[in-house]
């Protein structure tokens, strides 16, 4: 009689392996949503599409998420917030000018047809979102109100420097290129022209430099 054959045993993967899994799906998750939501708009967006991209289930889905909500304010806070605290507030910590540091900030803004045909994510969602969820409003309001207040914290510093006019008022200066920045991206995402982005950027660079104290050292 033959002996059975011995079935090899099932080895479960170590917690640590589970967990670094499990986080990757979740980015994996993120990254897609983000996507699909910056290309069709949140209320638009295709949980189908989001699942392919990402190659995981409906099952993996809301193993992580309770819902497409809990999915699209997940994007904001771990995706969209630190893209814009990169662009808006760290390099304004770099020991820099202030103006130059705002300026730099400025020119940094990308500019290809590729860049601009979506807009921005942030204001797009902000004008799509914000009249209709109190979750995605208040989830905006903090990435606004920290892109502000590092603007605010740069000029108030320029002030105390002697390199920033006094007669700045530096919440009404970071209201207002908050607003030049985001009306100029909407104006090229309509245009679809990338010139209209450029065509801001160079006049908010002039603004920003006419912030300067006069005399000051100008290297933007």
């Amino acid at each position: 009689m033959l002996a059975a054959r011995k079935r090899p045993m099932h080895r479960p993967q170590p917690r640590a392996t589970r967990l670094r899994d499990s986080g990757r799906t979740r980015e994996r998750l993120l990254q897609a949503a983000s996507r699909e939501i910056y290309r069709s708009g949140f209320q638009s967006a295709s949980l189908g599409t989001i699942l392919a991209v990402a190659g995981v289930t409906k099952g993996a889905l809301y193993y992580h998420f309770d819902s497409k909500e809990a999915l699209g304010h997940a994007v904001v806070d771990e995706v969209i917030g630190p893209v814009v605290r990169g662009k808006w507030v760290r390099p304004l910590q770099s020991g820099t000018s202030p103006i130059d540091a705002l300026i730099g900030a400025v020119q940094g803004i990308p500019v290809r047809l590729a860049d601009v045909r979506g807009g921005c994510q942030l204001n797009n969602l902000a004008q799509e979102m914000s009249p209709l969820d109190a979750g995605f409003r208040k989830r905006l309001a903090i990435i606004f109100d920290a892109w502000r207040e590092a603007v605010v914290s740069v000029l108030r510093e320029g002030q105390t420097q002697g390199s920033v006019r006094r007669d700045v008022e530096p919440a009404d200066a970071a209201g207002l290129l908050i607003a030049m920045v985001e009306g100029y991206a909407s104006l090229a995402k309509n245009a679809q022209d990338p010139k209209v982005m450029k065509a801001g950027i160079r006049n908010i660079v002039g603004w920003l430099r006419s912030l300067r104290t006069p005399g000051s050292r100008q290297r933007g």
